[in-house]
């Protein structure tokens, strides 16, 4: 099936998100790969951040495994 050119007229973050979500056989992923690309292209989403959930937060970050994103740095 040949797809119209509009199909990748979009972000690479977003294409990024579209090639993922056909190349895996979880639904669950696919789930999550849809969500992600609504999230990209609606910024004023309501999402959660550390201050939210300051205990978990602080519990987090007391984990060695754990890592700061850039943005919270």
């Amino acid at each position: 099936m040949t797809r119209p050119i509009a199909h990748v007229d979009v972000p690479l973050p977003v294409l990024a998100l579209q090639v993922a979500a056909a190349h895996t056989k979880s639904p669950s992923d696919r789930l999550a790969y849809a969500l992600d690309e609504w999230l990209l292209g609606h910024p004023e989403a309501p999402v959660s951040v550390d201050a939210d959930y300051a205990e978990w937060a602080a519990r987090l970050a007391t984990l060695p495994t754990y890592r700061r994103t850039k943005e919270a740095s």
